[in-house]
């Protein structure tokens, strides 16, 4: 039921009920304030409307039984007899609004459709908030590696404080995932998280998004506006790239770190503001130091839980679940995505240098740009492509584990033979080596050419104590081209 109508004037009741069923509205009315109050225990109902002064039982009292059974369920008070106090104390008691007798029927009508609007936005805000906070929930996030399962033990123990937090890895490593999961997982969760990122902004403007500014601080500011500090006041501020920040900047970060209170651009009051700070940065803040390009003292309020990301090429056992993970987002359950052996390989291997956000996008690619549900080396991006093009296919063969050097070399020597078919000059130029180091190469595992000079078959013979002349010192004149 959308509405229910409590008056002890029965007439009354039903024209109100006819008011709004001509709006659209399911509606009910009783001239029984008990029998109310059970229909609302019974049913749920999005919207009461109750007269406040009736005989067996006041409009405050219904309205303090029905929030006690329905929080969620709004309330109108109806009321001849208005007054402040009255007001005040329905409002008190978690009215939403209060309606004058006698009003007009497009008064009734619009408190009830900005009422019901007002619920429609609370619950997507819910809604928006359930997927947020089933996002960056930490069961959620993808830690197949051991790496990342040390990460997330340390996010899971710092979201339960309070204290500073920097977040260190490259870029697309996912700091920023990090970050919102630190929030939503601690106290703070229902507050916002504001974000900025510290090296996309210029000096200036950067220092009034943060802080704010009055009108006429500076050409441009025809109003006072407050910055992201105080939009995060009681919540918790993700200040991205922040060993970008100049020392001007470094200097107003560390009071507010240390002081909790800054001042707007060309203001001279002082705010004040409880915000939790999560920093996160690529550089080697270290080295800023000693450079005098980072100061100490913000860097050790702000590195009071250091955690560090290591970049996807360090975990590979998180690629595949990555994969899983990504493919399940952008398929949006329309159809179900798989992969070729050889895409699926190119992934595996590819050394990722823009980390998640790059295999995610990798991933987005392929699927917009696939049709066949089978996700071929086609589909996928053209760094990825190229990669996949330029692999050579003996280094995919060799066991690095089982092999040793020498064996390793003598693999490539008779694979780069093979592709040039016992051409010497063509082999050379496959291995990056001169021509009279590959005949030096082949001399010493004892691989001969059949037939004319540099052409045809290779036989494997080995030197007499059965062993290549590993010892061997390189022809006069290669030096260091001797190692393809």
């Amino acid at each position: 039921m959308d509405i229910l109508i409590i008056d002890d004037e029965p007439k009354m009741g039903q024209i109100i009920k006819r008011t709004l069923g001509r709006e659209g509205y399911d509606a009910e009315s009783t001239d029984n304030p008990r029998q109310g109050v059970d229909w609302v225990r019974d049913h749920p109902v999005r919207l009461v409307l109750c007269d406040l002064k009736m005989p067996e039982m006041s409009g405050l009292d219904v309205l303090s039984q029905v929030k006690a059974l329905r929080p969620e369920t709004d309330f109108i008070m109806m009321t001849a007899y208005a007054s402040a106090e009255s007001a005040v104390e329905a409002m008190k008691r978690g009215a939403y609004d209060y309606l004058i007798k006698p009003f007009a029927n497009e008064e009734l009508k619009q408190l009830v459709a900005r009422c019901m609007e007002t619920q429609h936005l609370k619950q997507e805000n819910k809604q928006l908030r359930d997927i947020v906070e089933k996002e960056f929930r930490l069961d959620n996030i993808v830690a197949a590696s051991a790496e990342m399962r040390d990460v997330l033990a340390s996010v899971r123990k710092v979201s339960r404080s309070d204290v500073s937090v920097l977040l260190r890895g490259e870029s697309g490593t996912g700091k920023e995932v990090l970050a919102c999961a630190i929030h939503n997982n601690g106290p703070r969760r229902h507050k916002p998280l504001v974000k900025v990122n510290c090296g996309a902004l210029p000096e200036t403007l950067l220092e009034s998004e943060l802080f704010g500014h009055l009108r006429g601080a500076f050409t441009g500011a025809t109003q006072t506006r407050s910055g992201l500090f105080e939009a995060a006041n009681g919540g918790a501020i993700f200040l991205d790239e922040i060993g970008d920040i100049s020392p001007a900047l470094q200097i107003r970060l560390l009071r507010v770190l240390q002081e909790g209170e800054f001042q707007r651009v060309g203001d001279t009051n002082t705010m004040k503001v409880d915000v939790r700070v999560i920093a996160a940065t690529n550089r080697d803040l270290e080295a800023a130091m000693r450079e005098g390009a980072f100061r100490q003292d913000l860097y050790y309020r702000l590195n009071v839980v250091p955690i560090v990301i290591p970049p996807l090429r360090d975990r590979p056992d998180d690629i595949p679940a990555l994969i899983e993970h990504f493919a399940k987002k952008f398929s949006k359950g329309q159809r179900s995505l798989a992969f070729a052996r050889a895409a699926y390989d190119v992934m595996m291997t590819y050394p990722w240098p823009g980390n998640v956000r790059e295999l995610e996008n990798a991933i987005e690619h392929a699927t917009v740009m696939n049709e066949s549900g089978e996700i071929g080396i086609e589909d996928l991006p053209m760094s990825l492509r190229q990669f996949a093009a330029g692999k050579r296919e003996p280094a995919a063969g060799i066991q690095i584990g089982q092999m040793t050097l020498g064996e390793i070399e003598k693999q490539c020597l008779l694979e780069a033979m093979k592709r040039a078919n016992g051409n010497h000059t063509r082999a050379a130029r496959l291995l990056g080596i001169t021509r009279r180091t590959l005949g030096y190469r082949l001399q010493k595992y004892g691989l001969k050419p059949r037939g004319a000079a540099g052409e045809g078959e290779l036989e494997n013979e080995e030197t007499e104590d059965g062993a290549g002349p590993d010892g061997e010192s390189a022809p006069p004149g290669d030096g260091p081209q001797a190692n393809p």
